[in-house]
C-alpha cells in the first residue's frame, strides 16, 4: 500500500493527496509537485498515511523545495504583478464586462492563469491573443464565482475579523434565508450579506443548534397545551409560545363567565343612538 501525504497550495484551500515517493517529509515542509496546472509549490498539512491500491494514478512528490525554487518563486511574483497590470489595461481597452481577481504563474512558467468574475459568459479570445503575444507562454482564463473571488482577495467582515472563507473554510456550503429566519435575525440584506454580495457563510454555523432549539420549543408548547386542557386554562406567553409582543401575555379562565350587567350595558349602548334618531325624525315631521 502506498504512503501518501496531504498537500495544500493556497491558504484555506483544498487538500490534495500525493504519493510520498520515498522522500523524507513531514508536516510544514514545502514541496514541489506536479498538479493539474503544472509544477507548483505546496505545503504539507497532513502527515503520511497509507491507503489501499486504487484505480486512480496518484501523482508523486518531485522533491523538497530548494533555494533555487524559492528564488524562482520570488521572480514569479514579479511576473504575476506585471501580468495583472497588462491584463487590466487590455480589459479596459477592449471594454470587456469582467473583473480581474488574481493571476497565477506555475513554477516552470509554462502556464499563466488569470482568474476573473463576470455576470455572464465573456468572449475573451482577442484578450488571450494579446496576452500570449506579450508573455510568450500558454494563457488560461478561468471564470470563478463571486464567493471564490472573495476567498482569493480576502477582506475584513462586519464582525471585525478576517472573512471565514479566507481564514479556515475549505469549501462553500449552500446558505439560504431560511437559516436567518430560524435564528430570528433581522431580514436585512445589508446586514446578512458579506463582501461578496451573497449571504454570509457564518449564518450556517449556528443553524443546526437553532433547529434543535425549535424542536425543544415545540415539545414545550405541546406540554403547555396538555396542561391547559387538564386544568381548563389557556396560557399565552411570549417566552413559551412565541408571541412577539410580551405585553400581550394574558390569563383566561374558562370558569369565569361574563357579568350580566356588562352585557346589558353594551346592549343599551348600542340601542341608544337608534332611539335618538327616531326622536329627531318625529320632530321634523311634526
Amino acid at each position: 500500500m502506498p504512503e501518501v501525504v496531504g498537500v495544500r497550495f493556497k491558504p484555506s484551500g483544498k487538500i490534495y493527496t500525493f504519493e510520498v515517493n520515498g522522500i523524507d517529509i513531514k508536516v510544514g515542509d514545502e514541496v514541489v509537485v506536479e498538479s493539474q496546472l503544472g509544477l507548483t509549490i505546496g505545503y504539507v498539512v497532513k502527515d503520511r498515511y497509507t491507503i489501499e491500491e486504487s484505480d486512480k494514478n496518484l501523482k508523486k512528490i518531485i522533491r523538497k523545495v530548494t533555494k533555487e525554487d524559492l528564488e524562482q518563486k520570488m521572480e514569479n511574483l514579479k511576473l504575476e504583478e506585471e501580468a495583472m497590470k497588462v491584463c487590466l489595461e487590455r480589459i479596459m481597452a477592449r471594454g470587456l464586462p469582467m473583473k480581474l481577481v488574481d493571476t497565477e504563474v506555475t513554477l516552470d512558467r509554462k502556464r499563466l492563469i488569470f482568474y476573473f468574475t463576470a455576470e455572464k459568459r465573456i468572449d475573451f479570445r482577442e484578450l488571450v491573443k494579446d496576452l500570449a503575444a506579450k508573455f510568450k507562454t500558454r494563457i488560461e482564463m478561468r471564470q470563478i464565482g463571486v464567493r471564490d473571488g472573495a476567498k482569493l482577495i480576502g477582506s475584513i467582515g462586519i464582525c471585525g475579523m478576517e472573512i471565514c472563507c479566507r481564514k479556515f473554510l475549505t469549501s462553500f456550503e449552500p446558505i439560504s434565508i431560511k437559516m436567518a429566519k430560524k435564528q430570528e435575525l433581522v431580514l436585512n440584506t445589508g446586514k446578512l450579506s458579506g463582501i461578496c454580495g451573497r449571504l454570509m457563510c457564518c449564518l450556517g454555523f449556528e443553524y443546526p443548534y437553532a433547529s434543535q432549539e425549535d424542536i425543544t420549543q415545540t415539545d414545550a408548547e405541546e406540554f403547555i397545551v396538555e396542561e391547559a386542557e387538564e386544568t381548563e386554562m389557556v396560557v399565552a406567553s411570549s417566552e413559551s409560545i412565541g408571541i412577539e409582543d410580551a405585553s400581550e401575555q394574558q390569563l383566561i379562565k374558562s370558569e369565569s363567565p361574563q357579568p350580566v350587567e356588562l352585557k346589558r350595558h353594551k346592549e343599551k349602548h348600542i340601542r341608544w343612538p337608534l332611539r335618538k334618531r327616531k326622536k329627531r325624525r318625529r320632530h321634523r315631521e311634526g
